[in-house]
């Protein structure tokens, strides 16, 4: 079998770094600035009157799905079939991804909750979203191994693919969330960028580790 081709194509790896970078000051910021809040700041408070007052008759049908994909059952179940499909994609690369991006930035999030110590709901640690990192972080994977087997996409047509990804995931968990009353947005906004912030590095990581162990040709 050649040689497979990297998770993060060098011709994104920069700007993909760029935007990791600027997603973890704000997952810092925010951590910051809502720190031990049990309630809605102003903007969270305005968007959560947006999202009820916008509410259409199968709203709770399809937010209990999309959450759903992000509960331990649900997400096993959507990492365990791409991961098969990876595999026989023979794509063994894409499928350590997709399990160590997940589980890396859901990781995360759990770690980062009891720092912040934001809660909701009378108590349940919120900052930052876990439900919306794992789904961010599962569409930017993807979204990686799309890119890199169209060698012949630009960078700037590579990198509106991932984004756009990420932002659809991200818009559609976090909408569910704050619908349910599970997080706060900034608490969404908190885990879509531990996403952008931890996938990039992680892609990088396993493409290292990759081509480390990889046999020398003699």
């Amino acid at each position: 079998m050649g040689r497979q081709r990297a998770l993060l194509p060098p011709s994104l790896r920069a700007r993909l770094g760029t935007v990791a970078a600027v997603a973890a000051l704000v997952v810092l910021a925010l951590g910051v600035r809502y720190a031990g809040a049990g309630e809605p700041g102003t903007v969270d408070a305005r968007i959560r009157a947006a999202v009820d007052g916008a509410r259409p008759p199968w709203w709770r049908h399809a937010a209990l799905a999309t959450d759903f994909l992000g509960e331990p059952a649900g997400a096993a179940a959507l990492v365990a079939a791409i991961v098969t499909g990876c595999l026989l994609l023979r794509h063994p690369r894409a499928a350590v991804l997709v399990v160590a991006g997940t589980g890396t930035a859901v990781g995360v999030t759990t770690l980062l909750k009891p720092l912040v110590g934001r809660t909701i709901n009378g108590g349940y640690l919120s900052y930052p979203s876990g439900h919306t990192a794992f789904l961010t972080a599962l569409a930017l994977s993807l979204a990686l191994l799309a890119t890199g087997r169209r060698p012949g996409l630009g960078k700037a047509a590579g990198l509106s693919l991932v984004l756009t990804a990420a932002l659809v995931a991200g818009t559609a968990m976090g909408w569910a969330q704050v619908a349910l009353g599970a997080h706060y947005p900034t608490d969404v906004l908190g885990g879509w960028c531990t996403a952008l912030a931890v996938v990039p590095a992680t892609a990088w990581l396993v493409d290292r580790l990759a081509d480390t162990l990889r046999p020398k040709p003699h």
